[in-house]
Parts: structure tokens; sequence; C-alpha cells
């Protein structure tokens, strides 16, 4: 949460909404502001820590461990229409990937900009995207290359 809260503005250039939704009270997430994520991020989170009493938000979204009771860390991209076009899910003990969310945000901005079009793995603003159609078939590697990966 503090590392999505470090990078909001890139988040909000993208026109993006966050917001954190856990189990913990609003008493909770008030001392977590006051103490440990005001130090990480100056001014704390700078969007809205959701109260989910008895996890029945995590439930919807099938993050709610009922053994623990409490939401595992989820990750969704919903887009305008409301479709969730992502969902990551991890275990407490791992923290996510803010610039593979932001790379994910970007290519499903595009595809949705760019009817027709894919982003291949690894993609990023500015590479090379694909078409996908029945001439593509088992030639893919001719527009995605691995030296495409990570520059």
């Amino acid at each position: 949460m503090a590392a999505v809260a470090a990078r909001y503005e890139e988040f909000k250039k993208r026109g993006v909404e966050v917001l954190a939704i856990s189990t913990d009270t609003v008493f909770t997430h008030k001392v977590w502001q006051e103490t440990e994520l005001s130090k990480l991020v100056p001014g704390g989170v700078p969007f809205p820590l959701l109260w989910d009493v008895a996890g029945k938000i995590g439930q919807l979204y099938s993050v709610y461990d009922e053994k623990l009771g409490l939401n595992l860390r989820g990750r969704f991209i919903i887009d305008p229409d409301g479709v969730i076009q992502s969902i990551e899910m991890l275990n407490a003990p791992v923290g996510r990937n803010v610039n593979e969310l932001l790379r994910q945000i970007d290519a499903f901005q595009y595809v949705r900009e760019h009817e027709g079009e894919a982003c291949p793995a690894e993609w990023r603003p500015g590479k090379p995207t694909l078409k996908p159609a029945p001439d593509l078939a088992g030639k893919v590697w001719e527009v995605w290359k691995p030296e495409n990966l990570d520059n």
C-alpha cells in the first residue's frame, strides 16, 4: 500500500482511482496513517482506506481467508465499464510489484484505445504490439522478440 501511495501521482496521470480495502478497522487505519505510513510516504496514503467489515468485499472477490479472518493481498484492475481485467492474489508475506501494476494498466488502456491490437509479454508503451489474425499464427516471433524484454 505504501509503494502504491509513493507512486500515486503516476496512477492519477493514468486516470486511475485507487482504493485500499482491508478487514482492519478504521481505528487501525488511523494508526497506520499517523505512524508507519506517514513515515514511509509524507502525508500518508492519499487514497481511501476502506474497512471491509467481516470480509464481505474480500469474499466477493475471493481473497478472504476465513481461517485468518482477513483479506489476502488482492489486486484488481477494473476498467471504466466495471469489468475486471486483471486479478492478482498473494499470501501475506509477499508484497506486490508496482512497476508491473503500472505496466498492466498501460497495456489495458492501450488495447482499450487500439481495438484489434494485443500487448505481448513484457510490453511497455512504445514497444511493438501484435495484431492477432490468422496470418500472424506461427509468426509472432517476427514481431515479438526476446530483446524487447525489459528494454
